[in-house]
Formats: structure tokens, C-alpha cells, sequence
């Protein structure tokens, strides 16, 4: 696990630099309790590891 901090931007853009997959955002939400994608101002967040099995991007209903 590794943690960064960014000033504003997307989980998509942070999922595809970090993991290597936008479509992992779902799991940097999720591991930092966030439901909007769409990051505003200053913000740390936890970064999981890297999984090549993980993604799809939808969350569970």
C-alpha cells in the first residue's frame, strides 16, 4: 500500500498512473471510504497495491 497526495483531479487519472488501470478506481474509493470520483482541493489518499485481476470499475448493488 502506498499513500499520495494530490491537489484535485480524478480517481481515474490516479487509478491509471499508480495502477496502471483507470478502471481501478473503484478500489481507491473504496479503500479511502470516498463515493465521488472527482477529487476537490488538497487530499491524501491510500493507494492499494497493484492487482492485474482486479477492475471493471462498477461498483456492487
Amino acid at each position: 500500500m502506498n499513500t499520495i497526495t494530490v491537489a484535485g483531479g480524478n480517481l481515474f487519472q490516479i487509478a491509471a498512473s499508480q495502477l496502471a488501470d483507470a478502471t481501478q478506481w473503484l478500489r481507491i474509493a473504496q479503500l479511502n471510504g470516498l463515493s465521488d470520483p472527482m477529487l476537490n482541493g488538497v487530499t491524501t489518499l491510500l493507494i492499494p497495491a497493484p492487482d492485474p485481476s482486479a477492475g471493471g470499475g462498477i461498483a456492487a448493488q
